[in-house]
């Protein structure tokens, strides 16, 4: 009986939307605690960033096999593992009693973080057929944008009201949740005729997108110079343009980079990467701009960009009940990548005595833009991606997301070059400039995008492209096709 008392369309998507919460907002929350974290254990600002870089690594390296485990053991049983993994080393994160241990932990938790979203992604493209693709985006997208807004807030909360364990003991009872509920009704689905494990590019991709990975988040912190920086930097590079090369070669690879053939696919692909790199280098910057220049507290901070959620929620509802079906994901893309160049710019204007409101209002119109951005980049990727492909191409998906947003990071701090502080005198004062820089890069970065959304397809897409039955149409599904031809321009 496992798994057909309730609808799949249902169980899937629950347990997803729980499992990438705690992914997404585990990285903003944890974070924030960065600076108690470093006095609790005595460990200097420098040190103390291997907590938030461990993370980020295992992440990284665990991306590239999800999708083979996923087929190989089934998606119930790899997505709920993955999950436990992850439970169990926020729990353990929260109880260390040495900065050791706690990094220790934190790459334990970053395995599980590394599976369960391109896993479930995977599982849920298999249940929701393209023309209900948008219905689904609609639901997950807000929770998944709500928790990098929520992070600080909850971070604030606890690292100054409770304790900074509680910024990894919040993951435990959303965990056991989720768990509980996908033991009951999660069904399973295992690939037949998988081939053995490509350990060769399991290494490969692996080592490379890890260290990929750490320079990534090193070089803004300890100059892009730096011996350490460029050796890693440089290493991952080979090891991932090795990674290609082999792959292509094999009949049975890790994952299949035949993938970029498909227009679709690589074009919303690469629009992904680039909206990730302009909204998670934006809501960085964001954070640091309105503590250290404008002088919030860190609760403070988090409630004036929590108007972003907002923002993504009422955004993901309008484009998917109105938008999408009648102008596709190729203007949408485009018009929601301008939607953060722009709010950037009002951001670049932005100085002490500025309203609270009119930020909070910025922060909600970048929400609304960004919606356009992964609600229908989501909704529309895998179009044209056959099923026994959606494994790999969840995976790649998932890489270039995550590999997008930790570049977005280190380009907005390299960018402030002055540094986050100046002295007039013998005070020293927030360098407004600096964040200025940021704000314009991000903003280029996005404009950037938009000119790469121009090549999405609205005719490979057409699939995706149905209008919601209305409640007086006769019971036979939820969707109905478009009845105007779709057209590219």
């Amino acid at each position: 009986m496992r798994g057909r008392s309730l609808d799949q369309k249902v169980a899937v998507p629950v347990v997803y939307v729980a499992a990438t919460f705690m992914a997404v907002m585990d990285t903003t929350i944890v974070n924030l605690a960065l600076p108690t974290l470093g006095r609790h254990f005595h460990v200097s600002t420098d040190a103390v960033d291997a907590v938030s870089i461990g993370y980020l690594v295992s992440y990284g390296v665990f991306i590239p096999i999800s999708g083979w485990l996923g087929d190989r053991l089934g998606g119930r049983r790899t997505l709920l593992g993955a999950v436990f993994v992850f439970v169990v080393a926020s729990a353990l994160c929260g109880l260390s009693t040495s900065f050791g241990e706690l990094v220790v932990f934190r790459i334990l938790q970053g395995v599980g973080g590394g599976l369960m979203t391109p896993v479930g992604l995977a599982m849920l493209f298999r249940v929701f057929p393209p023309s209900q693709r948008v219905r689904a985006a609609s639901i997950l997208v807000p929770p998944t944008a709500l928790a990098p807004a929520l992070g600080p807030v909850l971070g604030g909360l606890f690292t100054t009201e409770l304790s900074w364990r509680w910024v990894f003991y919040v993951n435990v009872p959303f965990g056991i949740a989720a768990l509980v509920f996908g033991f009951v009704f999660l069904s399973d689905h295992r690939q037949s005729g998988i081939s053995r494990l490509d350990v060769c590019g399991f290494l490969l991709s692996g080592a490379g997108l890890g260290l990929a990975m750490y320079g990534i988040s090193e070089g803004p912190l300890v100059g892009w110079s730096s011996g350490d920086v460029v050796a890693t930097v440089s290493a991952g590079g080979s090891l991932l343009v090795c990674f290609v090369v082999y792959e292509l070669r094999r009949i049975h690879p890790l994952i299949d980079l035949s993938l970029f053939v498909d227009r679709l696919f690589r074009s919303t692909t690469s629009v992904m990467v680039a909206g990730s790199m302009a909204f998670f280098g934006t809501l960085y910057l964001v954070s640091l701009f309105l503590q250290n220049a404008l002088g919030m507290s860190a609760l403070r901070a988090g409630l004036t960009i929590f108007p972003e959620a907002l923002g993504v929620m009422v955004g993901s509802q309008v484009v998917s009940r109105v938008l999408y079906p009648r102008f596709g994901p190729r203007r949408l893309l485009t018009g929601g990548l301008l939607a953060i160049a722009v709010s950037m710019v009002l951001f670049t204007q932005i100085g002490p005595a500025t309203s609270e409101w009119l930020i909070r209002l910025d922060m909600l119109f970048l929400g609304y833009g960004v919606s356009h951005i992964f609600m229908v980049s989501q909704a529309s990727s895998f179009t044209t991606i056959g099923a026994t492909r959606t494994s790999d191409a969840s995976a790649v998906f998932n890489a270039c997301r995550q590999l997008g947003g930790a570049v977005g990071v280190a380009l907005v701090t390299t960018v402030m070059a002055e540094g986050p502080t100046r002295h007039v005198g013998s005070t020293v004062v927030p360098a407004l400039g600096a964040y200025r820089y940021g704000f314009v890069a991000s903003a280029i970065v996005a404009v950037l995008g938009a000119a790469i959304a121009l090549t999405v397809s609205d005719v490979d897409a057409a699939p995706t492209m149905v209008r919601r039955a209305r409640s007086s149409a006769p019971a036979h599904g939820t969707c109905e096709p478009m009845t105007a031809p779709v057209s590219e321009g």
